[in-house]
């Protein structure tokens, strides 16, 4: 009744409105009609994406390198995101129940919208102009994450809504739910409830307690303000109690429960340790990965390596380098250290330390130094007396340790010259020990004798037993000459730990290799290790190098009795290697069981304090080593076996050089053919080396009274004195201050002597009973000085010799 004239009111209030005015009002309805049909029919047309296809096609997931058990992730290797889905199955009841009461309290009522809480924030938005506020589903969560773009508007949140309802008529409230958790962000970029579990808390989504799943729901509405690594933690705890709180007014949780979740005290990882573990070896696997697989594979197929790294020996192998690390650097300066540990049955990577701190700039600390070329010093060594023992060389055989003129372009008097092109290196401790048999030269790593070895071996023979055992670094025999031996190469910390676990192995090389198995995301398996196990050298002539290696007795002068090669009880074969400009340091030692390698320098290549390998690097290398060794016990190395040959073999293979009188004293050449010493032959009086060895042999035996020739002499005199003389250091040499010197005597009745005791410049400083009546000492007081020698008899009569050295 009151219609007629409620609408001629209406029409005054029209017309009193301007035309210009009525014309924009009704411009922009229609632009509205016509935008929102626009909407509608864009959206009626638009097929939408099947949440399995973008799951598994347009969701990049990350690969997954983990330790050897398969239960530690080493790290998440990912382009953008780092993601794993998961089922629904596979995630807590208690991370889906705080979603839903944080999120979308009636998710399981509504239709994909909730009419309401969409008014509430179109309004705010309008009245602000910023499109902050929320009032989103879990559903319309959904398709904002997986089908629209994230700029902020009207016409987006539009969209978002319509599809929201077709969503919901596709699929069902469990497949919403479980892509909502999959796709989440939590933080940098980390995304999906998986991966923020395992990041956060290192546990799996299905195994995360209530009060952690109370905290996982409070993230992501704002990741990084609400970090638990960042300075809002206060926040985060607030937010994380209004979940517990929403869970209870919504019926999932008891007051109990809640009270409880709310004052647990949740530990959450350190943020290292929750990005990357193991580093050098995570990229050392992710390299290899990329070569094989791709890039793209690597960073977006979701792979899962499970790697041969044992974690806790690589912890341990990480503490023993941290709790040596400071004190190498200020009493050495020796500013980084590597370690590797192979398992030589298999070559599988058991540790791998690249430098003392990967996010240590100051010393390009990611830089890995066990796969960096560096020389080796002495730690070649073993490869050279192996080429040696194969050609038939025993390690019996003597060769006379005396400084020696190795280049034919300078005299063989000349010995003594070291200036290019002269090469006459010297030992260490600059003392020489004269005839020693090759067990006790390599075991207190004698230069002089080393190079001799190399020279009866073979440059190019050593060079192929280096290569068949693993090492591919090596140039040709004319790139390096006789300095190989001494280290003259460059190598890799890997691969001379892998070498050196042919030793171990019993001469089977297996090549290292970091990886067990790789999968794909559905399970299927791309790859998984396989033995390529090789025999490369003789089992006589590992266990040889073993036998050597490992004895103890053999090493104690130059290391002492007691030293960080040796292991009470444990049956544990090393070799220290120290270059010459002191700017690389090495230990390799090994069981049957595990092989550990360790180098120590710094990445600038500038020099360290001037002492050798075991005042360096070994005592840390024991460190780990000692663990190593409990961890994987092993039996004694296999004896190498009699030798068949022994009672027909030249003496000098056999110990004894100085069986025939009527002949003189000479070193091996002189002996044995070079290239077949097992033969009887003729030496090689005619070898271009010959002259050379034999002038300081013949000046040696000459000054010990022992039947020797001036150096000019064509004969001997079998019929000259052999009296008691110090062998090492000899009169006018020159030793290192701080440094261990090996003092030894020859006494030509052995028996006869009851101890030999020693004295320098008159304090006494230590004694020996038993031939060659060895001992150690350490000089600190630099200038000229007296060693002399007091053999005391069993008559009880004292016999004294004297020689005088500088200490520089």
């Amino acid at each position: 009744m009151n219609t007629p004239k409620r609408w001629r009111r209406t029409r005054r209030l029209i017309n009193r409105i301007p035309e210009w005015l009525r014309l924009t009002i009704v411009g922009i309805f229609a632009l509205l009609l016509f935008g929102l049909g626009g909407i509608i029919a864009w959206a009626a047309f638009m097929p939408i994406p099947s949440i399995d296809n973008f799951e598994n096609r347009a969701v990049a997931q990350s690969t997954k390198i983990y330790d050897r058990t398969g239960n530690v992730v080493l790290y998440d290797v990912h382009g953008n995101v780092r993601r794993t889905a998961v089922p629904l199955d596979q995630i807590s009841p208690y991370i889906q129940k705080a979603a839903i009461a944080i999120e979308d309290a009636t998710f399981y009522q509504n239709h994909g919208v909730r009419p309401l809480a969409i008014l509430r924030s179109v309004i705010t938005d309008v009245m602000t102009g910023s499109y902050a506020e929320g009032g989103s589903t879990i559903t319309q969560q959904v398709v904002k994450n997986a089908l629209l773009t994230q700029d902020k508007s009207i016409p987006r949140k539009i969209k978002e809504m319509i599809l929201a309802v077709r969503l919901e008529r596709v699929y069902s409230k469990d497949q919403i739910l479980q892509t909502y958790l999959n796709e989440n962000p939590y933080g940098g970029t980390i995304y999906g409830i998986q991966e923020a579990s395992q990041y956060f808390f290192g546990v799996d989504a299905k195994d995360v307690d209530l009060a952690q799943a109370a905290y996982l729901a409070a993230l992501p509405q704002a990741p990084t303000y609400f970090s638990p690594y960042g300075n809002h933690r206060a926040a985060l705890d607030n937010r994380k109690n209004l979940v517990l709180t929403r869970m209870n007014i919504n019926g999932y949780i008891t007051k109990d429960e809640m009270t409880e979740a709310m004052n647990e005290q949740v530990q959450f990882k350190d943020e290292a340790e929750a990005g990357i573990k193991a580093p050098h070896f995570v990229f050392f696997i992710r390299e290899y990965l990329e070569e094989k697989y791709g890039v793209d594979a690597v960073n977006q197929t979701g792979l899962r390596v499970i790697t041969t790294l044992d974690y806790d020996l690589q912890q341990h192998a990480e503490d023993s380098v941290s709790k040596y690390a400071a004190g190498m650097q200020k009493n050495f300066n020796a500013s980084n250290e590597g370690v590797v540990a192979i398992d030589p049955t298999t070559g599988q990577i058991l540790a791998m330390v690249g430098s003392r701190g990967y996010f240590d700039d100051t010393i390009d600390g990611k830089v890995n130094v066990t796969t960096s070329l560096r020389q080796p010093g002495s730690s070649f060594k073993p490869f050279v007396y192996a080429t040696a023992f194969e050609k038939g060389y025993t390690p019996d055989t003597v060769v006379f340790d005396l400084q020696t003129q190795f280049s034919t372009a300078c005299s063989p008097s000349d010995y003594a010259n070291d200036t290019p092109p002269c090469y006459s290196p010297s030992n260490y401790d600059g003392t020489f020990k004269g005839p020693l048999k090759l067990r006790n030269a390599l075991a207190i790593s004698e230069n002089v004798p080393a190079i001799k070895v190399l020279y009866l071996a073979g440059i190019t023979a050593s060079i192929a037993t280096a290569q068949d055992l693993g090492i591919t670094t090596l140039a040709d025999a004319a790139h390096y000459g006789l300095t190989l031996v001494l280290g003259g190469g460059e190598v890799k910390l890997l691969e001379m730990t892998g070498a050196y676990g042919v030793f171990a192995n019993d001469g089977v090389k297996n090549p290292p290799t970091g990886i067990l198995r790789v999968e794909d995301m559905k399970g299927n398996v791309l790859e998984s290790y396989t033995p390529a196990s090789v025999r490369v050298l003789d089992p006589q002539i590992a266990r040889q190098i073993n036998d050597v290696l490992s004895d103890n007795v053999a090493r104690t002068p130059e290391f002492g009795a007691d030293s960080p090669l040796y292991f009470a009880g444990k049956d544990v074969a090393d070799k220290t290697g120290t270059t010459n400009d002191f700017k690389d340091v090495w230990v390799i030692g090994y069981t049957p069981s595990i092989v550990v390698g360790a180098w120590a320098g710094n990445n600038n290549a500038t020099p360290m304090a001037k002492k050798i390998a075991a005042f360096i690097i070994a005592p840390m290398w024991h460190d780990f080593m000692s663990y190593a060794t409990d961890k994987y016990p092993a039996s004694a190395f296999a004896p190498p076996a009699p030798d068949p040959a022994h009672d027909t073999l030249p003496p000098v293979l056999n110990g004894n050089w100085n069986t025939d009188s009527s002949q003189g004293i000479h070193d091996i050449l002189y002996w044995v053919n070079k290239d077949n010493p097992r033969s009887g032959a003729a030496g090689s009086h005619g070898d271009s080396q010959y002259p050379y060895w034999e002038y300081p042999v013949q000046l040696w035996a000459a000054g010990q009274g022992m039947g020797g020739t001036a150096p000019t002499a064509s004969t001997t005199d079998p019929n000259a004195p052999i009296g008691f003389r110090i062998l090492s250091p000899q009169s006018g040499s020159f030793v290192a201050s701080d440094n261990a010197m090996t003092i030894s005597s020859y006494y030509p009745v052995p028996q006869n002597i009851v101890v030999i005791n020693y004295f320098f410049n008159e304090s006494p400083i230590g004694a020996s009973t038993q031939p060659p009546y060895a001992i150690t000492y350490v000089p600190t007081a630099k200038g000229p000085a007296v060693i002399k020698a007091v053999a005391q008899t069993t008559s009880g009569a004292t016999e004294t010799q004297m020689v005088s050295i500088t200490v520089q």
